[in-house]
């Protein structure tokens, strides 16, 4: 991996050291996030992600208001980097939603305390108005990650590879893959990308192999290079994810390898 290819988000390193844990949180409400938080004490994480696509009415004007009062709640809990991610109906969220909410929702969660967006790459490569979100959010200072998810299946590797560095080339941060494994071979072609993506990032970058099958590639990020990994508090947010105690344990008797 090129040196440059670490970023620093309030004093988190990534793409340096072990495979930082994140924790999807999924509530519907701000009841449910409160009991989301009270978990996080007895858990193992090194960051936060906000699914807002399972928040009540959050693709409506009239959600957005609950809503942002749940990420500012969320950061007023913690000094650790907030991922905020509105996860579409069409990439394994639980909600659709329009351009115009997508680019509005985002902006506002730049401003109500999320350091780090989740925008996905099929929604923006060739909408220049949801490109030019890109820019905007990180001159506001907002770290941008781009995304790309196959529920269906695992892309071959030149796929893999085309779809991370098409990210590089429109500008975000942090790249992001998660693919569907039907077979061994799919985790292995995930993983063999990875090892590949790790020599030519110029970037940090983030994959997976999701459901059980694909349960290992979660936890070999310090040989691929994937920079981070997803680990449960209760709720998951993608099959295959590992309870946050247990994979911060597996992470340090793997380093020790």
């Amino acid at each position: 991996m090129k040196t440059d290819a670490v970023i620093k988000l309030r004093g988190l390193c990534l793409g340096d050291g072990l495979p930082k844990i994140c924790v999807p949180l999924m509530p519907r409400d701000m009841r449910e996030l409160r009991g989301e938080i009270s978990r996080l004490k007895e858990a193992e994480w090194d960051f936060l992600e906000f699914r807002a696509d399972a928040w009540e009415m959050a693709e409506e004007k009239e959600g957005e208001e609950t809503l942002l009062k749940g990420l500012s709640c969320l950061r007023d809990y913690t000094e650790k980097p907030i991922l905020f991610t509105y996860r579409t109906l069409e990439e394994g969220g639980e909600r659709s939603i329009s351009d115009d909410r997508y680019l509005a929702l985002n902006l506002a969660a730049s401003e109500h305390g999320a350091d780090l967006i989740d925008l996905q790459l099929c929604r923006v490569e060739g909408n220049m108005r949801l490109l030019s979100l890109i820019r905007e959010l990180q001159a506001r200072g907002t770290l941008v990650l781009g995304s790309s998810h196959d529920f269906e299946k695992t892309p071959p590797k030149a796929e893999i590879l085309r779809r991370l560095l098409r990210m590089e080339e429109l500008g975000f941060d942090i790249t992001k893959i998660a693919v569907m494994p039907r077979n061994r071979m799919d985790v292995c072609e995930l993983l063999t990308a990875s090892v590949e993506m790790r020599e030519r990032a110029s970037r940090p970058f983030i994959t997976m192999s999701m459901g059980s099958l694909g349960q290992i590639s979660r936890l070999t990020g310090a040989f691929t290079g994937s920079a981070a990994t997803f680990g449960t508090v209760g709720k998951s947010s993608a099959p295959g994810q590992l309870e946050s105690v247990h994979l911060r344990a597996i992470l340090q008797d793997l380093a020790l390898i």
